[in-house]
C-alpha cells in the first residue's frame, strides 16, 4: 500500500505537462498546441485574450520589418520588380517600314544575384516566331543596359498597324550561362493602332512575366520549336499570310524594254524544319518571248527576311508587254528533292487592286521607277511555256 501510495504522488512538474483537459483527445495541428499557454485546464482550445493581443504583437515588430507585407511584394513582382524598358515607334508610312528604337532598361531582376548580360527581342503578333523576330546586340555586366539600336521591320502597311501588337522581350543571353536557350527576365506589348503615322512615340513601360505554353506534338514535329506563345500558335493554325516581297518596275525608253527590280521579301512563310527558308525568287513573263523570259535570283541562307537588290531587263515596247502577264514567284531552295513554293504574285492589264495599278503606271510612264509591296499568294501558279 505504501507503494501505491508513493505512486500516485505527482510532482508540480509532471502535473503541469499532462493534459487534464476532459472530452475526447483531439488532433495535435500546431507544435504551439501541445504546450500550455497559462490556463491549461481550459474545457476548450486555448486562445489569445481579445484586449492585449493586438497591442502586444505589433510592438515586438520592428518598423522595417512592420512594412516587408507580403501582397505588396507579389504585385511589385509582377510589375515594376522586374524593371522597365525605354523605347521609341516609328511608323514609316512612305517607306512601308517600322522603326522600334531600344533605348534602355532599368531596375531588372535577374534570376541569381549579380550582374546580367541583356538583349531585347522583338516580334510581331500574330505571325510566325521567326519571320518577325529581330534583336539587339547584347549588353554585359549591368542591371540597366543601354542599347540606343533601331530595329526595323521593312513591308509593314497600315492594315498591319490596324491588326499586329509589338512584343518586346529583355532576355539574358545563354551562351555566358551555358544554357541552350535564352532566360527571359521581362516582356511587354504594344498594340500598333495607336500609332500615328510618321510621327515618333516614346515609351516607360514597367516589364511583365512572359507565358510560355506547350507546343501541340503536331505542331512540333512540323516547325522543330518547343515552346511558342499563344498569338503565334493561332496564327499558324489559321494559317497565317505567306509574306510579301517588294519589287520595282521601270520601262526604260533608252534600253526599249521592261526592268524589273527584286529588291527583298518579308515575313516569308517557313518552309524547313529548323523554322527558317533558303529562299530565290523567279521571274516569267508570260506568255514566252524567247530564252530571255525566265531569270532567277540568287538564293539567301536561312532567312525569312531575305534582301535580293537585283535587276532583270525584258526587252519589247510598252504595247507589247501590256499583253503580257509577269509571274513572280518565291521558292525555297532544297538541295538534292524539289524546291518547296512558298507564294507569288501576277502582274498584268488582268490583274486587280494594286497589282494592277503597279502594272499600268510602269507601262504608262517612260524611265519612272516605281517601288510597290505585295502579299505573296498561297496558291501555286499555273502559268507554263
Amino acid at each position: 500500500m505504501a507503494g501505491q501510495r508513493r505512486l500516485q504522488r505527482v510532482s508540480i512538474q509532471e502535473h503541469m505537462a499532462i493534459d487534464v483537459s476532459p472530452g475526447p483527445i483531439r488532433p495535435i495541428h500546431l507544435i504551439s498546441h501541445y504546450f500550455p499557454h497559462f490556463y491549461p485546464f481550459a474545457a476548450e482550445p486555448a486562445r489569445p485574450a481579445p484586449a492585449p493581443r493586438p497591442a502586444v504583437v505589433p510592438a515586438l515588430r520592428s518598423t522595417p520589418q512592420a512594412q516587408l507585407d507580403p501582397e505588396p511584394e507579389e504585385d511589385s513582382d509582377d510589375n515594376t520588380a522586374l524593371g522597365t524598358l525605354e523605347f521609341t515607334l516609328l511608323f514609316d508610312v512612305d517607306n512601308s517600314a517600322l522603326h522600334c528604337t531600344a533605348h534602355r532598361a532599368m531596375g531588372l531582376k535577374p534570376p541569381a544575384s549579380g550582374t546580367v548580360d541583356t538583349y531585347v527581342k522583338a516580334n510581331l503578333l500574330p505571325g510566325a516566331s521567326k519571320a518577325s523576330q529581330l534583336r539587339t546586340r547584347t549588353v554585359r555586366g549591368t542591371r540597366g543596359p543601354i542599347w540606343e539600336e533601331t530595329l526595323t521591320y521593312h513591308g509593314f502597311t497600315r492594315q498591319d498597324a490596324r491588326r499586329k501588337t509589338l512584343r518586346l522581350c529583355v532576355c539574358e543571353d545563354p551562351r555566358l550561362r551555358r544554357r541552350r536557350r535564352a532566360l527571359p527576365l521581362g516582356e511587354l506589348r504594344v498594340p500598333l493602332r495607336k500609332l500615328v503615322p510618321n510621327r515618333a512615340r516614346s515609351f516607360d513601360v514597367c516589364l511583365e512575366k512572359r507565358r510560355l505554353t506547350k507546343r501541340p506534338k503536331s505542331l512540333d514535329a512540323a516547325r522543330g520549336m518547343a515552346l511558342y506563345e499563344e498569338e503565334e500558335a493561332e496564327a499558324e493554325v489559321a494559317g497565317e499570310e505567306r509574306g510579301r516581297i517588294l519589287l520595282s518596275l521601270c520601262y526604260s525608253s533608252q534600253q526599249g524594254g521592261l526592268l524589273v527590280g527584286v529588291l527583298r521579301c518579308a515575313h516569308l512563310a517557313p518552309m524547313d524544319a529548323n523554322g527558317y527558308s533558303d529562299p530565290f525568287v523567279r521571274l516569267f513573263l508570260h506568255p514566252n518571248a524567247g530564252k530571255k523570259s525566265k531569270y532567277k535570283t540568287s538564293v539567301r541562307k536561312k532567312t525569312l527576311n531575305p534582301e535580293f537588290n537585283e535587276e532583270f531587263f525584258y526587252a519589247g515596247a510598252r504595247e507589247e508587254l501590256a499583253q503580257k502577264t509577269l509571274q513572280v514567284s518565291v521558292w525555297d531552295y532544297d538541295l538534292g528533292t524539289a524546291d518547296d513554293f512558298i507564294g507569288g504574285i501576277q502582274l498584268s492589264s488582268h490583274a486587280a487592286g494594286e497589282r494592277l495599278q503597279h502594272w499600268l503606271e510602269c507601262l504608262g510612264h517612260n524611265d519612272h521607277r516605281l517601288e510597290l509591296w505585295h502579299p505573296l499568294d498561297g496558291a501555286p501558279l499555273q502559268l507554263s511555256d
